[in-house]
């Protein structure tokens, strides 16, 4: 996808402040962070939104929850919480449209959310 955002960033064609890379997931901080915790982890593989993930795309699923856990273990939010969003399709506040999770914390959130 030579249009896409988020796999030229995995590519290394755009620069990004990257936090965690393995095989299959990479997180990096968020460019308008909207709380003092907040980056995006991005499947490596190209979804384009979390309704098109199929059942052979289940492990890659668990591992976005996994390695956001585990984000939010070293960046301190563990203990007083955090919010994972993933956005799918406009409606519902999805620009980029490469599957991927916001990870937020430090801060209280409302619910229900805006």
């Amino acid at each position: 996808m030579n249009d896409c955002l988020f796999c030229n960033i995995i590519d290394g064609k755009i620069g990004a402040k990257i936090v965690y890379s393995d095989k299959n997931i990479l997180a990096f901080e968020d460019i308008k962070p909207q709380a003092p915790v907040h980056l995006l982890i991005i499947t490596k593989k190209h979804i384009e939104r979390v309704s098109e993930a199929r059942k052979d795309d289940a492990i890659l699923m668990g591992e976005l929850c996994l390695v956001a856990a585990k984000l939010a273990r070293e960046k301190g939010i563990e203990s007083s919480g955090y919010r994972l969003v993933i956005n799918c399709n406009k409606d519902a506040g999805q620009i980029v449209f490469h599957l991927h999770m916001h990870l937020l914390g430090g801060r209280s959130f409302n619910w229900p959310p805006g």
